[in-house]
């Protein structure tokens, strides 16, 4: 048996680390069915549920030293859990786990992580001394790799795969349809879903965003979905866009699943996301996207596409937005470049789970 501890940020209601988990997940345990893996989680209760494996809380240190003992690898990742714009106090507790495990013996992996940015000078000296004593590295972008060189992170051997979620096969749509149906928009046509977020106070691609659903419902006759990725914080911000949308607009307020979001995203016509996971399940989904920027892990996914953003929420307008939206809505001419572009990426992201499991077999 082969026993994976993997620590993230999980359990919190954020639909895309939940994607992660439940890729990463799928992808272990189809490689070796006897892997048995313990998460660390926020909600130890709702992870096991959810994604049917054991689970310990976060803050219960004994028991998360426990399961890192009889371990033989701990995963660190997916996500952007190293860096300290959002928190500095979440990045010294992902470290603090990494160095957990290395005191206790345990093989430590990155695990397809978005790294950075890192800016403090202390936080870069405590990274630095961490992730040099990590004995593998996979990171989903390029721009990650060259944040590692930055800190200086050298010893462990890096390989650029891809973020877990790419490694999910598409999901029926059948099952997306059956919710849209219970909320009286199944059929229509072009539909148009927005997955927002809010951002460090910041209103004006709010207002474009706005702006960009009126011209669309005015010009394609699109009807507007606002899907929030992370519950509850998503609803608030799509509440206040589809109030001020009106017309055709509907917000999405269940707890979704990961199949459940996906199959939602394969009914749309076309998905504008901020939110970096929303993305991927449009591209997983073979739907048309457009990528708002507010971090550089937007930008670092697009351009494995071939693509950037449409704007930053500095930058976005209105214009801008509702041109390229109807552009797509018509024709996509990168559609078989992008289907070859996502099978590269699916097999990359396999790679991570392909590796992770071949440093558990070498701790036994």
């Amino acid at each position: 048996m082969t026993d994976i501890v993997i620590s993230g940020y999980y359990g919190f209601g954020n639909a895309g680390d939940e994607a992660m988990l439940a890729a990463m997940i799928e992808v272990l345990t189809e490689l070796n069915p006897s892997a048995r893996i313990t998460v660390i989680s926020g909600n130890a209760a709702d992870t096991r549920k959810r994604h049917g494996v054991k689970a310990v809380d976060r803050v219960n240190a004994p028991a998360i030293v426990m399961a890192l003992a009889k371990s033989d690898l701990l995963i660190s990742g997916g996500g952007s859990l190293l860096q300290d714009v959002t928190s500095e106090r979440s990045l010294y507790y992902y470290l603090g786990i990494i160095y957990l495990a290395k005191r206790l013996g345990t093989k430590v992996m990155l695990y397809a992580q978005g790294i950075g940015p890192v800016n403090g000078s202390f936080a870069q000296s405590v990274m630095r001394r961490v992730g040099n004593q990590v004995d593998l590295i996979t990171v989903r972008d390029e721009g990650s790799r060259e944040e590692l060189r930055r800190l200086q992170i050298t010893k462990p051997a890096v390989h650029v795969t891809a973020d877990p979620v790419l490694a999910l096969h598409p999901v029926d749509k059948h099952l997306g349809r059956t919710i849209l149906r219970q909320h009286n928009v199944a059929g229509v046509s072009p539909l148009i879903g927005i997955s927002a977020r809010d951002w460090q106070g910041r209103e004006n691609y709010q207002q474009a965003l706005i702006d960009a659903a009126h011209r669309l419902q005015q010009e394609q006759g699109a009807r507007i979905v606002l899907l929030p990725m992370q519950w509850p914080d998503d609803r608030a911000v799509s509440q206040r866009l589809a109030e001020q949308i009106g017309g055709q607009v509907t917000v999405l307020e269940g707890d979704y699943t990961t199949s459940e979001l996906m199959s939602i995203v394969g009914n749309l016509d076309l998905l504008i996301g901020i939110r970096l996971h929303a993305l991927i399940f449009a591209a997983v989904m073979q739907v048309p996207l457009l990528g708002i920027s507010y971090d550089p892990k937007i930008e670092r996914f697009l351009a494995t596409l071939g693509d950037q953003p449409v704007g930053s929420l500095e930058t976005v307008t209105a214009q801008n937005l509702a041109a390229r939206a109807g552009q797509l809505l018509t024709v996509d001419g990168k559609e078989k470049e992008r289907a070859t572009l996502l099978n590269g990426l699916r097999k990359k992201a396999l790679l991570s789970a392909e590796l992770a499991l071949e440093l558990a077999d070498r701790r036994r």
